[in-house]
């Protein structure tokens, strides 16, 4: 700054600069992962355990209802019927448990999975 007040703050910045430290930063240049997008209200919570890999500390019944939320992007990336018919089965195993009460973390009420109905859904976009 030439003239007037600088805060200590504003001087750091300055003089990391000044070093380079800000300098080739990754994403530089590239616009912001969602920018525009409506986030849902926890995404700085789903983004820190993407980014820190902290499913392990995750209770298990709040991981299954984050892999039905998702069942769709999975099941996507599924090559047969047979393996969508799969994911579905260990899914609706895990529902099951959860209900009895054999999995870790707070109760969870949720429904079993449709599995003929998400075949439909996969096969309606395969076919696109």
């Amino acid at each position: 700054m030439a003239h007037g007040y600088e805060s200590r703050i504003d001087r750091q910045i300055r003089e990391a600069q000044e070093r380079g430290e800000f300098d080739d930063l990754p994403g530089a240049g590239k616009p912001l992962a969602g920018a525009g997008e409506t986030l849902p209200e926890d995404w700085w919570l789903r983004d820190l355990v993407r980014r820190e890999n902290l499913s392990a500390a995750i209770p298990a019944t709040l991981l299954l209802r984050r892999d039905l939320e998702e069942m769709t992007e999975a099941v996507a990336r599924k090559t047969s019927e047979q393996a969508v018919r799969a994911h579905v089965a260990e899914l609706n195993a895990r529902v099951v448990r959860a209900h009895r009460g054999e999995l870790a973390g707070p109760a969870v009420a949720l429904a079993l999975v449709d599995a003929d109905e998400v075949v439909r859904g996969w096969r309606a976009r395969r076919a696109r």
